[in-house]
């Protein structure tokens, strides 16, 4: 599962109530979220290490390297040491709302193949992030290949793709990884939907498509209920095709 830091520290009850609920299900690992420009670090330390260490259950902190320098990425580093953290996902993340086009240009590391290396020299199990359907910035979906491979060649232990409605767009990426030399596991990322505004929202944001039969179902959707059933029943659908094609876990982000 993926959760995602609470913007008030009084609402963490409510979080740490959830992850008790989700803790029944037997997670082989819980993943928590870190804001782009590294404001939520602290959260996602403190839940990491409530996963990890209260819960017993492995945890992966997410980190952005985009508003990232060296010496906040060495205190992020201890940070996470500290609060008994042993896994991280790697990732850019997205240009801070106070950080300006030129010094977005000019970060100190521009991709997460810069961090990889650094964070397996600190003793940390690395995930990369993978798009099935390309990363947006990417001219072409052979380049964005490139970008995982480069991952995985400093260093990444696996990798999870960006979230997707149409399961062929990962059995077909899966397969052309393959065929460029990645062998680290790629474990599927899976949202269902939840409100009807998500039926819109959710693809714009991710720049994901959905498949036509349910594009056709989401049309007919008035409701948050009909919305909700309609995203449960397609999660339902693609895990079973996707277990059925082998994945080595599923992913499922719980961000209403």
């Amino acid at each position: 599962f993926e959760v995602f830091p609470p913007k008030k520290w009084e609402d963490f009850p409510g979080l740490y109530e959830t992850l008790d609920e989700l803790k029944g299900l037997h997670p082989e690992f819980i993943s928590c979220t870190y804001g782009a420009g590294g404001s939520n670090s602290k959260k996602t330390a403190e839940i990491a290490s409530h996963i990890e260490n209260e819960l017993g259950i492995r945890s992966i902190a997410h980190l952005t390297c985009a508003a990232l320098t060296e010496d906040k990425l060495l205190s992020t580093i201890e940070n996470f040491k500290n609060a008994g953290i042993h896994s991280v996902l790697a990732l850019r993340g997205d240009k801070p709302f106070d950080m300006s086009e030129e010094d977005f240009a000019n970060r100190q590391y521009k991709h997460p193949s810069e961090i990889i290396p650094i964070l397996k020299k600190a003793g940390f199990r690395v995930a990369a992030a993978c798009y099935p359907e390309k990363h947006e910035e990417s001219p072409n979906a052979e380049q964005d290949l490139l970008w995982l491979k480069r991952k995985v060649e400093t260093g990444a232990d696996y990798a999870v793709t960006q979230l997707f409605y149409d399961n062929n767009r990962y059995f077909s990426f899966v397969k052309r990884a393959r065929e460029a030399g990645i062998t680290v596991p790629i474990i599927p990322g899976i949202k269902p939907f939840s409100k009807l505004s998500q039926l819109t929202m959710v693809p714009k944001t991710f720049k994901v498509d959905l498949p036509d039969e349910l594009a056709r179902e989401a049309l007919k959707c008035k409701t948050d209920e009909e919305a909700r059933a309609l995203g449960t029943e397609w999660c339902i659908h693609q895990c079973r095709e996707l277990m059925a094609g082998g994945v080595p876990s599923l992913h499922f982000s719980t961000g209403g």
